[in-house]
Protein backbone atom coordinates (compact mmCIF):
# COMPACT_ATOMS: atom_id res chain seq x y z
CA UNK A 1 0.00 0.00 0.00
CA UNK A 2 1.19 3.48 -0.87
CA UNK A 3 -0.03 6.86 0.36
CA UNK A 4 -2.30 8.81 -1.97
CA UNK A 5 -0.22 11.84 -2.92
CA UNK A 6 -3.20 13.63 -4.47
CA UNK A 7 -5.10 13.45 -1.19
CA UNK A 8 -2.37 15.31 0.72
CA UNK A 9 -2.91 19.07 0.95
CA UNK A 10 -0.86 22.03 2.13
CA UNK A 11 -1.69 22.57 5.80
CA UNK A 12 -2.19 18.88 6.60
CA UNK A 13 -0.54 18.05 9.93
CA UNK A 14 0.08 15.03 12.14
CA UNK A 15 1.36 14.77 15.71
CA UNK A 16 2.97 12.03 17.79
CA UNK A 17 3.37 12.17 21.59
CA UNK A 18 6.18 10.22 23.24
CA UNK A 19 7.62 10.24 26.81
CA UNK A 20 11.39 9.66 26.91
CA UNK A 21 12.64 7.13 29.49
CA UNK A 22 15.93 5.52 30.38
CA UNK A 23 15.06 2.45 28.29
CA UNK A 24 14.77 4.64 25.19
CA UNK A 25 18.22 6.12 25.80
CA UNK A 26 19.70 2.65 26.43
CA UNK A 27 18.29 1.27 23.16
CA UNK A 28 19.56 4.33 21.26
CA UNK A 29 23.06 3.85 22.66
CA UNK A 30 23.01 0.15 21.77
CA UNK A 31 21.91 0.92 18.24
CA UNK A 32 24.21 3.89 17.50
CA UNK A 33 27.16 3.30 19.78
CA UNK A 34 26.90 6.92 20.98
CA UNK A 35 27.74 6.50 24.68
CA UNK A 36 28.75 10.11 25.29
CA UNK A 37 28.62 10.36 29.12
CA UNK A 38 26.57 13.54 28.87
CA UNK A 39 23.72 11.27 27.77
CA UNK A 40 24.25 8.26 30.04
CA UNK A 41 26.29 9.22 33.13
CA UNK A 42 24.39 11.35 35.64
CA UNK A 43 27.48 12.18 37.71
CA UNK A 44 29.29 13.38 34.60
CA UNK A 45 26.27 15.40 33.42
CA UNK A 46 25.90 17.06 36.82
CA UNK A 47 29.45 18.39 36.48
CA UNK A 48 28.51 20.20 33.28
CA UNK A 49 26.50 23.35 32.81
CA UNK A 50 23.45 21.19 31.98
CA UNK A 51 23.44 19.77 35.58
CA UNK A 52 21.61 16.61 34.46
CA UNK A 53 21.53 14.03 31.70
CA UNK A 54 20.70 15.43 28.26
CA UNK A 55 18.83 13.05 25.94
CA UNK A 56 20.45 12.54 22.55
CA UNK A 57 19.12 15.21 20.19
CA UNK A 58 18.78 12.71 17.37
CA UNK A 59 16.74 10.41 19.59
CA UNK A 60 14.03 13.04 19.72
CA UNK A 61 14.49 13.87 16.04
CA UNK A 62 14.09 10.20 15.15
CA UNK A 63 10.43 10.48 16.05
CA UNK A 64 10.01 12.84 13.08
CA UNK A 65 10.75 9.77 10.98
CA UNK A 66 8.02 7.93 12.86
CA UNK A 67 5.47 10.60 11.96
CA UNK A 68 6.61 10.65 8.34
CA UNK A 69 6.67 6.89 7.90
CA UNK A 70 3.42 6.06 9.68
CA UNK A 71 1.20 9.15 9.50
CA UNK A 72 2.20 11.96 7.11
CA UNK A 73 2.52 10.99 4.36
CA UNK A 74 2.70 7.42 5.71
CA UNK A 75 3.51 4.17 3.87
CA UNK A 76 5.85 4.63 0.93
CA UNK A 77 7.39 7.85 2.30
CA UNK A 78 11.09 8.50 1.64
CA UNK A 79 12.66 11.16 3.90
CA UNK A 80 15.15 12.88 1.55
CA UNK A 81 16.24 16.07 3.33
CA UNK A 82 16.05 17.68 6.77
CA UNK A 83 17.38 20.76 8.51
CA UNK A 84 17.30 20.78 12.32
CA UNK A 85 17.85 23.39 14.99
CA UNK A 86 18.15 22.07 18.55
CA UNK A 87 16.80 24.88 20.73
CA UNK A 88 16.55 23.35 24.22
CA UNK A 89 17.84 20.15 25.87
CA UNK A 90 15.50 17.20 26.30
CA UNK A 91 15.54 15.53 29.73
CA UNK A 92 14.64 12.05 30.88
CA UNK A 93 10.92 11.92 31.60
CA UNK A 94 10.06 14.72 29.16
CA UNK A 95 6.91 14.24 27.13
CA UNK A 96 7.50 15.35 23.56
CA UNK A 97 4.90 16.40 21.01
CA UNK A 98 6.40 15.74 17.57
CA UNK A 99 4.58 17.49 14.69
CA UNK A 100 4.90 17.58 10.90
CA UNK A 101 2.97 20.05 8.75
CA UNK A 102 2.87 20.16 4.93
CA UNK A 103 4.01 23.58 3.70
CA UNK A 104 4.37 22.85 -0.03
CA UNK A 105 3.78 20.04 -2.50
CA UNK A 106 5.39 19.35 -5.89
CA UNK A 107 3.17 17.00 -7.88
CA UNK A 108 5.60 16.27 -10.71
CA UNK A 109 8.24 14.91 -8.32
CA UNK A 110 5.71 13.67 -5.74
CA UNK A 111 7.65 15.73 -3.18
CA UNK A 112 6.34 17.31 0.04
CA UNK A 113 7.98 20.08 2.03
CA UNK A 114 7.36 19.82 5.78
CA UNK A 115 7.68 22.04 8.81
CA UNK A 116 8.92 19.87 11.70
CA UNK A 117 8.73 20.83 15.38
CA UNK A 118 9.10 19.16 18.78
CA UNK A 119 7.50 20.74 21.85
CA UNK A 120 7.95 19.54 25.44
CA UNK A 121 5.35 19.23 28.20
CA UNK A 122 5.99 22.85 29.23
CA UNK A 123 5.01 24.10 25.77
CA UNK A 124 8.62 24.95 24.91
CA UNK A 125 9.92 24.30 21.41
CA UNK A 126 12.97 22.10 21.78
CA UNK A 127 13.53 21.44 18.07
CA UNK A 128 12.47 23.08 14.83
CA UNK A 129 13.32 22.45 11.21
CA UNK A 130 12.17 21.76 7.68
CA UNK A 131 12.17 18.52 5.74
CA UNK A 132 11.47 17.10 2.32
CA UNK A 133 9.70 13.79 1.74
CA UNK A 134 9.16 11.91 -1.51
CA UNK A 135 5.96 9.90 -1.76
CA UNK A 136 6.73 6.70 -3.63
CA UNK A 137 4.36 4.92 -5.98
CA UNK A 138 4.24 1.33 -7.26
CA UNK A 139 7.28 0.86 -9.46
CA UNK A 140 5.49 -1.05 -12.20
CA UNK A 141 2.10 0.59 -12.49
CA UNK A 142 0.64 -1.17 -15.50
CA UNK A 143 -1.34 0.58 -18.21
CA UNK A 144 -4.98 -0.26 -18.49
CA UNK A 145 -6.75 -1.68 -21.48
CA UNK A 146 -9.75 -0.83 -23.55
CA UNK A 147 -13.00 -1.98 -21.99
CA UNK A 148 -13.45 -5.58 -23.20
CA UNK A 149 -17.20 -4.91 -23.34
CA UNK A 150 -16.82 -2.32 -26.11
CA UNK A 151 -14.83 -2.03 -29.29
CA UNK A 152 -12.06 0.55 -29.39
CA UNK A 153 -12.96 3.90 -30.93
CA UNK A 154 -10.64 5.62 -33.41
CA UNK A 155 -10.92 9.26 -34.50
CA UNK A 156 -9.06 10.03 -37.73
CA UNK A 157 -8.83 13.61 -38.99
CA UNK A 158 -8.51 14.11 -42.72
CA UNK A 159 -10.21 10.75 -42.98
CA UNK A 160 -11.49 11.29 -46.50
CA UNK A 161 -8.09 11.80 -48.15
CA UNK A 162 -5.75 9.19 -49.56
CA UNK A 163 -3.74 8.40 -46.42
CA UNK A 164 -6.73 9.10 -44.15
CA UNK A 165 -8.93 6.71 -46.11
CA UNK A 166 -6.34 3.93 -45.84
CA UNK A 167 -5.93 4.53 -42.10
CA UNK A 168 -9.68 4.47 -41.48
CA UNK A 169 -10.17 1.25 -43.40
CA UNK A 170 -7.21 -0.45 -41.72
CA UNK A 171 -8.31 0.49 -38.19
CA UNK A 172 -11.84 -0.67 -38.98
CA UNK A 173 -10.45 -3.96 -40.29
CA UNK A 174 -8.58 -4.26 -36.99
CA UNK A 175 -11.92 -4.15 -35.18
CA UNK A 176 -12.30 -0.49 -34.25
CA UNK A 177 -15.26 1.84 -34.52
CA UNK A 178 -14.06 4.67 -36.76
CA UNK A 179 -14.94 8.36 -36.83
CA UNK A 180 -14.04 9.77 -40.25
CA UNK A 181 -13.45 13.49 -39.72
CA UNK A 182 -13.66 15.64 -42.85
CA UNK A 183 -13.92 19.28 -43.86
CA UNK A 184 -14.28 19.98 -47.57
CA UNK A 185 -15.41 16.82 -49.38
CA UNK A 186 -18.45 15.03 -47.95
CA UNK A 187 -18.53 12.59 -50.87
CA UNK A 188 -15.06 11.25 -50.07
CA UNK A 189 -15.84 10.81 -46.37
CA UNK A 190 -19.13 9.07 -47.20
CA UNK A 191 -17.26 6.74 -49.53
CA UNK A 192 -14.87 5.79 -46.74
CA UNK A 193 -17.79 5.05 -44.41
CA UNK A 194 -19.46 2.95 -47.10
CA UNK A 195 -16.27 0.98 -47.70
CA UNK A 196 -15.95 0.27 -43.96
CA UNK A 197 -19.60 -0.79 -43.64
CA UNK A 198 -19.00 -3.23 -46.49
CA UNK A 199 -16.22 -5.03 -44.61
CA UNK A 200 -16.90 -8.49 -43.25
CA UNK A 201 -17.85 -8.39 -39.61
CA UNK A 202 -19.52 -5.75 -37.43
CA UNK A 203 -17.61 -2.76 -38.86
CA UNK A 204 -19.06 0.60 -37.92
CA UNK A 205 -18.08 4.10 -39.00
CA UNK A 206 -19.50 7.59 -39.11
CA UNK A 207 -18.44 10.70 -41.01
CA UNK A 208 -18.35 13.97 -39.07
CA UNK A 209 -17.62 17.37 -40.56
CA UNK A 210 -15.34 19.71 -38.63
CA UNK A 211 -13.35 22.85 -39.32
CA UNK A 212 -10.17 21.98 -37.48
CA UNK A 213 -8.72 25.43 -38.05
CA UNK A 214 -10.97 26.68 -35.24
CA UNK A 215 -11.08 25.80 -31.54
CA UNK A 216 -14.86 25.32 -31.71
CA UNK A 217 -14.48 22.91 -34.62
CA UNK A 218 -12.00 20.70 -32.75
CA UNK A 219 -14.09 20.69 -29.58
CA UNK A 220 -17.33 19.86 -31.40
CA UNK A 221 -15.60 17.03 -33.28
CA UNK A 222 -14.41 15.43 -30.05
CA UNK A 223 -17.90 15.69 -28.54
CA UNK A 224 -19.56 14.25 -31.64
CA UNK A 225 -17.10 11.34 -31.75
CA UNK A 226 -17.82 10.47 -28.11
CA UNK A 227 -21.57 10.71 -28.73
CA UNK A 228 -21.32 8.41 -31.75
CA UNK A 229 -19.35 5.54 -30.22
CA UNK A 230 -18.05 6.53 -26.79
CA UNK A 231 -14.70 7.84 -25.52
CA UNK A 232 -11.92 7.92 -28.09
CA UNK A 233 -9.20 5.29 -27.60
CA UNK A 234 -7.10 6.09 -30.68
CA UNK A 235 -6.61 9.63 -32.02
CA UNK A 236 -4.93 9.99 -35.40
CA UNK A 237 -4.10 13.59 -36.35
CA UNK A 238 -3.75 13.31 -40.11
CA UNK A 239 -5.48 16.42 -41.48
CA UNK A 240 -3.37 18.84 -43.53
CA UNK A 241 -4.04 21.61 -46.03
CA UNK A 242 -2.50 21.30 -49.48
CA UNK A 243 1.26 21.86 -49.40
CA UNK A 244 0.85 25.19 -51.23
CA UNK A 245 4.46 25.55 -52.38
CA UNK A 246 5.57 29.19 -52.19
CA UNK A 247 8.90 30.86 -52.79
CA UNK A 248 9.90 32.72 -49.64
CA UNK A 249 9.50 36.06 -51.40
CA UNK A 250 5.83 35.18 -51.97
CA UNK A 251 5.20 33.58 -48.60
CA UNK A 252 2.75 35.39 -46.32
CA UNK A 253 2.26 34.59 -42.65
CA UNK A 254 -1.33 33.52 -43.28
CA UNK A 255 0.07 30.69 -45.46
CA UNK A 256 2.06 29.49 -42.44
CA UNK A 257 -0.83 30.07 -40.05
CA UNK A 258 -3.17 27.92 -42.15
CA UNK A 259 -0.84 24.94 -41.70
CA UNK A 260 -0.23 25.63 -38.02
CA UNK A 261 -3.97 25.85 -37.34
CA UNK A 262 -4.92 22.57 -39.02
CA UNK A 263 -1.86 20.49 -38.23
CA UNK A 264 -0.73 21.76 -34.83
CA UNK A 265 -3.51 23.67 -33.10
CA UNK A 266 -6.09 21.03 -34.00
CA UNK A 267 -3.79 18.25 -32.74
CA UNK A 268 -3.32 20.08 -29.45
CA UNK A 269 -7.03 20.79 -28.97
CA UNK A 270 -8.12 17.27 -29.90
CA UNK A 271 -5.54 15.77 -27.57
CA UNK A 272 -6.81 17.99 -24.75
CA UNK A 273 -10.37 16.85 -25.48
CA UNK A 274 -9.58 13.12 -25.71
CA UNK A 275 -6.89 12.72 -23.06
CA UNK A 276 -9.05 12.95 -19.89
CA UNK A 277 -10.95 9.76 -20.79
CA UNK A 278 -7.72 8.03 -21.90
CA UNK A 279 -5.98 8.92 -18.65
CA UNK A 280 -8.96 7.77 -16.60
CA UNK A 281 -8.82 4.36 -18.29
CA UNK A 282 -4.98 4.36 -18.31
CA UNK A 283 -5.14 3.49 -21.99
CA UNK A 284 -4.83 5.57 -25.14
CA UNK A 285 -2.97 5.94 -28.41
CA UNK A 286 -2.23 9.24 -30.16
CA UNK A 287 -0.59 9.01 -33.58
CA UNK A 288 0.40 12.20 -35.39
CA UNK A 289 1.18 12.13 -39.10
CA UNK A 290 4.29 14.21 -39.71
CA UNK A 291 6.51 13.96 -42.80
CA UNK A 292 9.88 13.01 -44.18
CA UNK A 293 10.43 16.75 -44.78
CA UNK A 294 11.29 17.14 -41.08
CA UNK A 295 14.18 14.68 -41.41
CA UNK A 296 15.63 14.91 -44.92
CA UNK A 297 17.10 17.73 -46.98
CA UNK A 298 14.81 20.77 -47.11
CA UNK A 299 12.49 21.04 -50.09
CA UNK A 300 12.54 24.66 -51.32
CA UNK A 301 9.13 26.38 -51.31
CA UNK A 302 7.62 23.93 -48.77
CA UNK A 303 8.44 26.19 -45.82
CA UNK A 304 4.93 26.59 -44.32
CA UNK A 305 4.15 22.87 -44.58
CA UNK A 306 7.51 21.85 -43.10
CA UNK A 307 7.27 24.34 -40.23
CA UNK A 308 3.93 22.88 -39.16
CA UNK A 309 5.13 19.29 -39.46
CA UNK A 310 8.22 20.10 -37.38
CA UNK A 311 6.08 21.74 -34.71
CA UNK A 312 3.78 18.72 -34.66
CA UNK A 313 6.75 16.39 -34.20
CA UNK A 314 8.09 18.45 -31.29
CA UNK A 315 4.65 18.64 -29.67
CA UNK A 316 4.39 14.85 -29.92
CA UNK A 317 7.62 14.23 -28.02
CA UNK A 318 6.77 16.66 -25.25
CA UNK A 319 3.26 15.29 -24.86
CA UNK A 320 4.60 11.73 -24.80
CA UNK A 321 6.88 12.63 -21.89
CA UNK A 322 4.03 14.20 -19.93
CA UNK A 323 1.30 11.58 -20.37
CA UNK A 324 3.48 8.48 -20.40
CA UNK A 325 2.92 7.74 -16.68
CA UNK A 326 -0.82 7.61 -17.44
CA UNK A 327 -0.51 4.69 -19.86
CA UNK A 328 -1.07 6.84 -22.97
CA UNK A 329 1.40 6.69 -25.86
CA UNK A 330 2.10 9.47 -28.35
CA UNK A 331 3.99 8.71 -31.55
CA UNK A 332 4.49 10.00 -35.08
CA UNK A 333 4.43 8.37 -38.48
CA UNK A 334 6.56 10.27 -40.99
CA UNK A 335 5.66 9.28 -44.57
CA UNK A 336 7.93 9.85 -47.49
CA UNK A 337 6.43 10.97 -50.79
CA UNK A 338 3.14 9.09 -51.00
CA UNK A 339 0.86 8.48 -53.94
CA UNK A 340 -2.01 10.76 -52.92
CA UNK A 341 -3.61 13.96 -54.15
CA UNK A 342 -1.30 15.92 -51.83
CA UNK A 343 1.57 15.48 -54.32
CA UNK A 344 -0.60 16.27 -57.34
CA UNK A 345 1.23 19.56 -57.94
CA UNK A 346 4.64 17.86 -58.00
CA UNK A 347 5.76 17.25 -61.59
CA UNK A 348 5.64 13.62 -62.67
CA UNK A 349 9.35 13.72 -63.49
CA UNK A 350 10.14 14.78 -59.93
CA UNK A 351 8.00 11.94 -58.60
CA UNK A 352 9.82 9.43 -60.80
CA UNK A 353 13.19 10.75 -59.64
CA UNK A 354 12.11 10.45 -56.02
CA UNK A 355 11.04 6.85 -56.61
CA UNK A 356 14.39 6.03 -58.25
CA UNK A 357 16.29 7.54 -55.31
CA UNK A 358 14.40 5.35 -52.85
CA UNK A 359 16.05 1.98 -52.05
CA UNK A 360 12.64 0.33 -52.51
CA UNK A 361 12.40 1.97 -55.96
CA UNK A 362 8.85 3.24 -55.48
CA UNK A 363 6.83 5.87 -53.69
CA UNK A 364 4.89 5.01 -50.57
CA UNK A 365 1.33 3.73 -50.93
CA UNK A 366 -1.34 4.94 -48.48
CA UNK A 367 -1.61 1.39 -47.14
CA UNK A 368 2.06 1.53 -46.13
CA UNK A 369 1.28 4.49 -43.90
CA UNK A 370 -1.88 2.86 -42.57
CA UNK A 371 0.06 -0.25 -41.54
CA UNK A 372 2.49 1.84 -39.51
CA UNK A 373 -0.37 3.70 -37.82
CA UNK A 374 -2.14 0.42 -37.06
CA UNK A 375 0.96 -0.92 -35.32
CA UNK A 376 1.38 2.18 -33.14
CA UNK A 377 -2.36 2.10 -32.35
CA UNK A 378 -2.25 -1.54 -31.29
CA UNK A 379 -2.02 -3.03 -27.82
CA UNK A 380 1.34 -4.54 -28.81
CA UNK A 381 2.87 -1.04 -29.10
CA UNK A 382 2.12 -0.14 -25.50
CA UNK A 383 5.79 0.46 -24.64
CA UNK A 384 6.58 2.63 -27.67
CA UNK A 385 6.16 6.36 -27.14
CA UNK A 386 7.81 9.58 -28.25
CA UNK A 387 8.94 7.75 -31.38
CA UNK A 388 8.78 8.72 -35.05
CA UNK A 389 8.29 5.76 -37.38
CA UNK A 390 9.64 6.74 -40.79
CA UNK A 391 7.81 5.16 -43.72
CA UNK A 392 9.84 6.30 -46.71
CA UNK A 393 11.31 3.18 -48.27
CA UNK A 394 14.77 4.12 -47.00
CA UNK A 395 14.86 7.54 -48.71
CA UNK A 396 16.02 8.98 -45.37
CA UNK A 397 17.93 6.76 -42.96
CA UNK A 398 19.15 7.53 -39.46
Amino acid sequence: MFSDFDAIKVGDARTLTRTIGEADVRRFVEMTGDDNPLHVDRAYAEATSFKDIVVHGMLGASFISTVIGTQLPGPGALWVAQSLEFLLPVRLGDTLQVSCTVTARHARDRLLELDTTIINQAGQTVLSGTGKVKVLEPRAAQPGAADPGRRRVALVTGGGGGIGRAICQRLAADGMEVVVAWHGRADRADAVVAAIQALDGPARAVAIQADLATADGAASLARAAAQAFGPVDVLVNNASPAIGAKAFADLRWDHVQAHLDVQVKAAVLLAQACLPAMIERRYGRIVNITSQVTEGAPTPTWTAYAMAKSALATFSRYLAAEVGPSGVTVNCVAPGMTETALIGDIPEKAQLIAARQTPMRRLAAPTDIASAVAHLASAEAGFITGHTLSVNGGMVMR
